[in-house]
């Protein structure tokens, strides 16, 4: 079997099934022998694909999934479960499998609640990024926090379109009330990257805020999340 070498290592024809490969260089066994941290993105998700087609073998296939999106994890992590299957070899089971890695390694990044109370923007960030940073719609987040600022839980408000989502503040208190809230910090993003805040998201932040006074709360801070940065109200004085 013809096979180049290339960067000191094997690299074998599109249609070469990986099962007739070298064994130090199939995906799986790369990975129990050396362990996940040496595998490529595209090794990784070949291990997810799990086999290929009569053209291409599932390594080859991963490459050219992510040669798509310019090698770009961000960007795959954006992809539909639609948009993952209009790629040769990709049916629904495979897009299944690589959207749910996808949602697990976003929550793997989500802090775990220490208990210790919120410090700065940052660390909301940190915990609300892994989940809507690369959404393609927007979504409104609360996070509730409690008389020592401490995370009590974050929730979901509503989801809407590309271009903007209703948070309702009649549910918002509702929720803060049945968690005993005492703080809320606001979290929504926008998939447009733009971190500039719209009129309605300053109007919405001083009702909000302005609300939660007669109910002897206060909120806190208002992040607009995008792919890669966040503004925080609080940090910028417009709250």
């Amino acid at each position: 079997m013809a096979f180049f070498i290339f960067g000191g290592m094997e690299t074998y024809p599109k249609n070469s099934a990986i099962k007739y490969w070298a064994e130090d260089d199939r995906p799986r066994e790369k990975l129990l022998h050396k362990g996940r941290q040496h595998l490529s993105d595209s090794e990784l998700i070949a291990i997810l694909l799990g086999s290929g087609t009569r053209k291409h073998s599932a390594l080859a296939l991963a490459r050219d999934l992510l040669d798509a999106y310019s090698g770009d994890m961000n960007l795959l992590a954006r992809a539909s479960i639609k948009e993952l299957m209009r790629f040769p070899g990709i049916g629904s089971a495979k897009a299944v499998i690589i959207s749910a890695a996808i949602e697990l390694s976003a929550r793997r990044k989500q802090l775990n609640d220490t208990g210790e109370p919120v410090r700065g923007s940052r660390e909301i960030f940190a915990r609300l990024h892994p989940r809507i940073g690369d959404l393609t719609h927007e979504e409104f987040w609360v996070v509730f926090l409690n008389q020592a600022n401490r995370i009590i839980c974050e929730k979901q408000i509503s989801k809407g379109g590309i271009t903007g989502t209703v948070a309702d503040p009649r549910l918002i208190f509702k929720l803060a009330l049945e968690e005993g809230a005492c703080g809320l910090i606001l979290v929504h993003n926008h998939p447009s990257n733009s971190l500039n805040p719209s009129q309605a998201d300053l109007d919405l932040t001083r009702k909000l805020a302005e609300a939660a006074k007669n109910l002897d709360m206060r909120v806190l801070d208002h992040l607009i999340i995008t792919q890669q940065a966040y503004v925080s109200f609080a940090d910028e004085g417009w709250i």
